[in-house]
Parts: C-alpha cells; sequence; structure tokens
C-alpha cells in the first residue's frame, strides 16, 4: 500500500512538473528536477501548445497552471490572493479570477454520499431531492431538498475522494517546498513550508462541513443578538441533524443576487438603500461582532423584500479580538485626524511593538501618505486603498502584520467593488465613522473600567499570595546552587530610587483611576447621602482624586533630584 502512495506521489510530481513546463516555467522546473527527467518530459509537450500560451503574461500563465493542477491548486491560489504582502499585486489580481472547471457529480453519486453520511435512504430522509444541483465547485456541489415537514433546505454535498486528492496533493506541495527552500535561496524568506502548512490548516477546516456549520451558527447568533434598528442582515438557519462532515443542510433562502441590479429594480428595491445597508451590515460584523465574512462577492449576497441582506457560503470567515477592533479603529480615527504620530504608534500595536529601524523616514512616509490622501478625490471612499497603501509602508519599514490584516483588507476590497455598482456615491467613511468611535469609547465605559481594576486588584492579591511561596523557592535553589547570582555594584543607587518613585506615581494614577471610576458611579447612581441632588460619596472621591493629582504632578516636577 505504501508503494502504491509512493508512486501516485512521484506521478503527480511529475504532472505538476509538465504543466509547469508547458506553461514555460522551464527555469523553475529545473530548479525542482531531481532524476534527470527534465528534457524527456520537455519533449513531451507539442510546441504548438508553447506558443499557444506565449500570449499569456507571466502572472496569467500562473493562475491557468493552478486551474489545470485541479482543486488543491486552486484553493491554495485562492489563499495566496489573500497574501500581497507576499506576493506581487498583478499575481493577486490574476489568482482572484480562478475558477473551477470541475464536472457535477451524477445523481446517483450525491446520493451514495448523503447515505453514506446520514446513515438512511434519500427516500426516507427527504420528501424530494433534486436530481441537479443548482450550484457546483471542486469542493461540493449544493441540491436542493425538501424535508418530510415541507421545509425547503439546501444541502452541501461534498465530492468523493475529494479529501485524499488534497491530501495526498498537499504532501507533494511540502515536497515542492522544501525543494524551493534547499535549492532557491532567494525564496527562502517567503517561508514555502510555512505557506503550505498555514494551507494545510485553513483547507482541512474548509474540507470539515461541522466547522462551516459552527461558522454559520456563529454568524447567525451574532445577527440574532443585534436588537438594534440598524441590523438589516440575514444568515440561513443550520439544521445539526442532517449535518456531518461532508454534508452540510442549511436554510434556503430565495432572493434576488446583489448584482444583478436591473432584476433588483424591477421588484421596486432600492438600490441605494441596498448599498447603505450592506456598508452598515458589513461594518458592524467587524468593528461590533469581530467575526465578518471574508468573502462578499456577488455570488454570495441575496437581497430579500424590504431591501434586507442576506449572507450566504461560510467557508471563509474572519475573525478579529477586541483588541485588534480597537487598534483598527483607532487607525482609521487617526487618519482622518491627520496625525502622523498617532498613526505611527497604532501600527507599532498593529505589529506587537516592533522596533522602527528608521523612525524619521517612518513619519516622512506617513506624513507623505496623509497628504496625498486628503489632497485626491479619487479613492477617498476606498478604506482597502487606505490599508493596501499603509501595507507597503508597514513592510518597506521591517514592521509586520497579522494574517487577519489581508483577510479584512481583501474582504474590504470586494465589499467596495458591490457597493459601487450600486451607488458610486455612497459615503462610506460617513458611515463607518460612528462604528469606529464605538469601538474606541466603548474601552473606556466607566463600568468596563471599573471591572477591569477590580479583576487586576484580584489578580494582584493572588500574586502577593503567591509570592512568599515563590520567594522561598528562589532563596532555596540559591542556596543549592541552582541558580547563580553575580551583580556589580555601580551607581545603582539612583536607579533604585528612580524605580521607586515610578512604581509609587503607578499606584498613584490607579487609585486616581479607581477613585475617579467610584465618584462617576456614586453620582450615576445616586448612591448615599446627597447635597443637592449630588452624592456626596461621589464628590468626596473625586475630591480625593484631584487632591492625589496635584501630589503626582508636583512629584513628578521633582525630578530625580530629590535623594
Amino acid at each position: 500500500m505504501t508503494t502504491i502512495k509512493r508512486f501516485k506521489s512521484i506521478s503527480r510530481y511529475n504532472q505538476i512538473l509538465k504543466v509547469l513546463l508547458k506553461y514555460g516555467f522551464d527555469d523553475f522546473v529545473q530548479y525542482l528536477e531531481e532524476n534527470n527527467h527534465y528534457r524527456m518530459i520537455h519533449k513531451i509537450i507539442p510546441d504548438s501548445t508553447k506558443r499557444r500560451v506565449a500570449r499569456y503574461s507571466k502572472w496569467a500563465k500562473m493562475r491557468l497552471v493552478c486551474e489545470e493542477l485541479g482543486p488543491t491548486f486552486i484553493k491554495f491560489g485562492q489563499i495566496l490572493s489573500n497574501r500581497p504582502d507576499l506576493v506581487p499585486l498583478e499575481l493577486t489580481f490574476e489568482l482572484e479570477k480562478l475558477q473551477d472547471n470541475v464536472p457535477q457529480m451524477t445523481e446517483s453519486e450525491a446520493r451514495e454520499v448523503v447515505e453514506t453520511e446520514l446513515k438512511d435512504n434519500v427516500d426516507n430522509l427527504f420528501a424530494w431531492f433534486e436530481p441537479v444541483p443548482f450550484a457546483s465547485a471542486s469542493v461540493a456541489q449544493v441540491h436542493k431538498v425538501t424535508l418530510p415537514s415541507g421545509k425547503r433546505i439546501a444541502l452541501k454535498i461534498q465530492r468523493p475522494g475529494i479529501f485524499e486528492v488534497i491530501t495526498e496533493d498537499i504532501k507533494v506541495m511540502y515536497r515542492i517546498a522544501n525543494l524551493i527552500e534547499k535549492r532557491i535561496p532567494s525564496l527562502k524568506h517567503f517561508d514555502p513550508v510555512g505557506l503550505v502548512k498555514n494551507f494545510e490548516v485553513s483547507i482541512l477546516k474548509e474540507l470539515d462541513f461541522i466547522n462551516e456549520s459552527i461558522n454559520v451558527q456563529r454568524f447567525y447568533n451574532n445577527l440574532a443578538k443585534d436588537r438594534s434598528l440598524e441590523q438589516f442582515a440575514l444568515a440561513p438557519k443550520v439544521y445539526q441533524e442532517y449535518t456531518t462532515s461532508k454534508v452540510l443542510a442549511l436554510e434556503f433562502i430565495s432572493g434576488i443576487k446583489i448584482d444583478k441590479i436591473d432584476k433588483l429594480k424591477s421588484h421596486d428595491m432600492d438600490i441605494q438603500v441596498t448599498a447603505r445597508r450592506l456598508a452598515i451590515s458589513f461594518f458592524k460584523q467587524i468593528f461590533e461582532y469581530g467575526f465578518f465574512h471574508a468573502d462578499p462577492h456577488p455570488g454570495n449576497l441575496l437581497v430579500l423584500p424590504n431591501n434586507h441582506i442576506c449572507y450566504l457560503d461560510f467557508g471563509m470567515m474572519g475573525s478579529m479580538l477586541p483588541r485588534d477592533i480597537l487598534i483598527f479603529g483607532k487607525l482609521f480615527m487617526a487618519i482622518t485626524e491627520r496625525d502622523v504620530k498617532k498613526i505611527i504608534r497604532v501600527l507599532q500595536q498593529l505589529s506587537n511593538n516592533a522596533p522602527i529601524l528608521n523612525r524619521r523616514e517612518l513619519e516622512l512616509d506617513i506624513n507623505e501618505f496623509v497628504e496625498k490622501y486628503y489632497v485626491r478625490d479619487i479613492h477617498k471612499n476606498e478604506m482597502s486603498t487606505v490599508l493596501l497603501e499603509l501595507k507597503d509602508i508597514i513592510i518597506a519599514h521591517g514592521l509586520k502584520v497579522p494574517t487577519y490584516f489581508f483577510l479584512f483588507a481583501r474582504s474590504l476590497v470586494t465589499i467596495e467593488g458591490v457597493l459601487d455598482k450600486l451607488d458610486p456615491n455612497l459615503e462610506q467613511f460617513e458611515i463607518v465613522k460612528p462604528y469606529l468611535r464605538y469601538s474606541v469609547t466603548r474601552r473606556y465605559n466607566p463600568l468596563q473600567m471599573g471591572v477591569k481594576i477590580v479583576n487586576s486588584f484580584v489578580e494582584l492579591t493572588d500574586y502577593i499570595d503567591e509570592f512568599p511561596q515563590d520567594l522561598k523557592n528562589a532563596i532555596r535553589k540559591i542556596n543549592t546552587g541552582q541558580i547563580k547570582v553575580d551583580l556589580t555594584h555601580k551607581g545603582i543607587d539612583p536607579m533604585v530610587h528612580t524605580l521607586q518613585r515610578i512604581t509609587k506615581q503607578l499606584i498613584t494614577a490607579f487609585l486616581m483611576v479607581a477613585l475617579i471610576i467610584g465618584a462617576a458611579l456614586f453620582i450615576i447612581f445616586e448612591v448615599g447621602a446627597l447635597w443637592n441632588g449630588i452624592s456626596v460619596l461621589g464628590m468626596t472621591s473625586f475630591t480625593i482624586a484631584v487632591i492625589l493629582g496635584f501630589g503626582m504632578l508636583r512629584n513628578i516636577k521633582k525630578g530625580d533630584y530629590d535623594y
């Protein structure tokens, strides 16, 4: 069995080399060729084929290579299109055009997968099973199905054997990646093995429909919890009893594709209202939920009556932590305020406080970016353009950004394309500003800050409880010779004194914040005795905080010369 698998891998490897040669990547193949078959494989390809593909650009040829090599490489290309930090922008545009050219499964094949997964006959499970799929791709196809209750659902069915094909291709990709790292040093900094590893994690998640069902349910729950008047989005319901790792059952929702503008108008849909609601729903996903649809192209967006928007296909989703949301909120606010220094501080936070090698050069580049942004009309409405231009500055100065940055930027590019077709005059920045402000200000909500301070004091108390034991353990290790300490006393007293002063100031600052928050809560909720309708406890807390503040300012003015 192992010999058969090895033969399949070698055969697939040689097929990949053949396709690369067909599209003119001879130099690259010479680097990868190990068995001196280069000349023989080269002779197999007719000259007429080489002449036919010569009319394509280098980037288009790369796209065609992916399409010819099948589902694994198509998916790999689609994921690479999200990484403009690694591949040229021209190539990302080509990879976004990747198309699946796979014949549909027959009805009997689809039924067999469903029956194997759900462990029952299709005729027992459903009142009706559509023989022809209404959507088809390289990994799965979707059939309309009617439940015994009369409810219509969309049944996504994974192609038989696709998991084995993809896992085998990944092994070959690892082999190619290792050869690239060994034989082409100029490409080593792209981390080919790391790219394949990331792709493996991503594609295996996509092949597990349980994972996609969790994405749908999480998205659905976010929308259900949003009780605001500006909640215009919908998502299909998941039918867990008909869902497995290879079959996904979703509520069938009928609507008009968002790019069918004439059809929308014929159904009395207001295109401008649709555009505005799409923008609001998308920005809410990012800056309120922290979980967003990362592939909002027209095929995944339906318009329903009352101009509501329904999202489809949840295989590619983006997720951001509250810290990430805050950083992006501060970044866009700093850009609108033209605050160069603040932009740099936020970029450092985005890069996990990576060191800046040449701060002056970075300030010049950011200042140039801000000035250009404010004097031109073109792209003024495109947040994605802002992010991608900043990306170039970030990379040029050796800073790094998390991978979700590019997923976020790509999804913005996609949604802006849809919005531009619906309403070119839509003021996106005006729509997003309230959400940007909310993402920044909600961190400073007095109640949330009070909870954080209480949690910090609890953690400090836990640390104080553990400190004596930690100190005993450290002394024991020093006594037994497990730790050797070598200190050179040279001008340490001033430094110790400075550290003591800083510590005192930090404690004072914490107390001030706690008192101010306490005062605000006492006054808001009218706690304790009142004087002219104002809480006496609140006024007292605020007065003490002011006194502490003046004392700290006086201490700071003294400097380090009070010893």
